[in-house]
């Protein structure tokens, strides 16, 4: 493992176990470097342009690192109040962050513009109680080519759209029978391409959401439960995927697409996960490297785009979310 570079973890009740070394040694974030005790931390994301910058969404709003996640401090603010499921942050201006919430807390849409320092909630119409509970936001993708265009997911209630960057927000995808929203992403292409994760399938649209083809997983794929989606940074064709046999299920691989979409390779790991494959990370800084999780806790690593795959020692409790960062 020749690239050096920090890796965070993202757990479920064990906070954020963090790398300076790629994966080699592991540290567990504590009380005196800012986070709380025992947090669940549902999101990570970093700055653009300035990756050492990483928000974390808990259950008790959001978190931000100025050194890599080596320390951080809490962010007052409207989020305060909520469980923070998903972070987006604009590449083409990245002072623009979305964070959405959910179960516990109600789901809700918050946006800044001025890179996190204040917030303020955006009007989303999203059903109070679902056949799992509480829904949750499991989504967030700004379209890489008018960032106006945005796209939200949500567990169990369907797909959400905005067309002016966020002030208003439209119920869409009635095409898409399926209201359980994994994941959401938006690939440049050619073509463009919207991707939408739900519990059973995969769906796409070439024209802005107005039609959506499904990939019909069950013949393609080996597993059919879908989980994380990731579009390479570094090329817009090729697209990862997660996926296991159920939630939290018994095993799991990682899918990969190198035509925006159009057919999918099985990347063997080298061993067998213990439950579904769950997130997938590929910073934009060393697009050969990629990191996958299982949701109880294999972390998988790989230096040449996915082809081939180290499993790391260290093992995790539940994995929500992975980032990694350029030393």
């Amino acid at each position: 493992m020749a690239d050096k570079m920090t890796v965070l973890v993202g757990t479920a009740g064990q906070g954020i176990m963090r790398s300076p070394d790629g994966g080699e040694t592991w540290q567990r974030i504590a009380v005196n470097q800012g986070m709380y005790q025992n947090p669940m931390v549902r999101a990570l994301a970093n700055h653009p342009m300035k990756p050492e910058v990483v928000f974390a969404g808990t259950e008790r709003g959001l978190f931000k690192s100025e050194d890599a996640g080596q320390n951080w401090r809490h962010i007052d603010s409207p989020l305060s109040d909520y469980s923070v499921w998903a972070i987006a942050i604009d590449p083409s201006d990245p002072d623009v962050v979305f964070a959405g919430t959910g179960t516990p807390t109600p789901v809700a849409m918050f946006r800044s513009s001025d890179a996190g320092y204040s917030w303020e909630r955006r009007t989303m119409e999203v059903v109070e109680e679902c056949p799992i509970g509480n829904p949750q936001m499991t989504g967030i993708a700004i379209d890489p080519i008018d960032p106006n265009n945005i796209w939200v997911g949500i567990e169990v209630d369907g797909l959400r759209h905005s067309s002016d960057g966020g002030d208003t927000w439209t119920k869409v995808g009635s095409d898409i029978p399926n209201l359980d929203v994994h994941n959401v992403a938006v690939s440049a292409g050619p073509p463009k391409t919207v991707v939408v994760v739900v519990n059973n399938d995969v769906y796409t649209s070439v024209d802005d959401g107005s039609t959506w083809k499904s990939l019909g997983i069950k013949e393609l794929f080996p597993y059919t439960y879908p989980r994380g989606i990731m579009v390479h940074p570094g090329d817009p064709s090729t697209i990862f995927l997660t996926i296991g046999d159920t939630t939290p299920g018994r095993i799991g691989t990682v899918m990969r697409s190198k035509d925006t979409g159009q057919t999918w390779e099985d990347l063997s790991l080298p061993a067998p996960p213990n439950s579904a494959m769950w997130v997938v990370n590929v910073s934009p800084f060393t697009p050969h490297v990629a990191f996958a999780g299982s949701r109880y806790g294999h972390l998988y690593r790989s230096d040449n785009g996915g082809d081939s795959w180290n499993k790391l020692w260290r093992e995790f409790s539940e994995i929500s979310s992975v980032l990694s960062i350029s030393n």
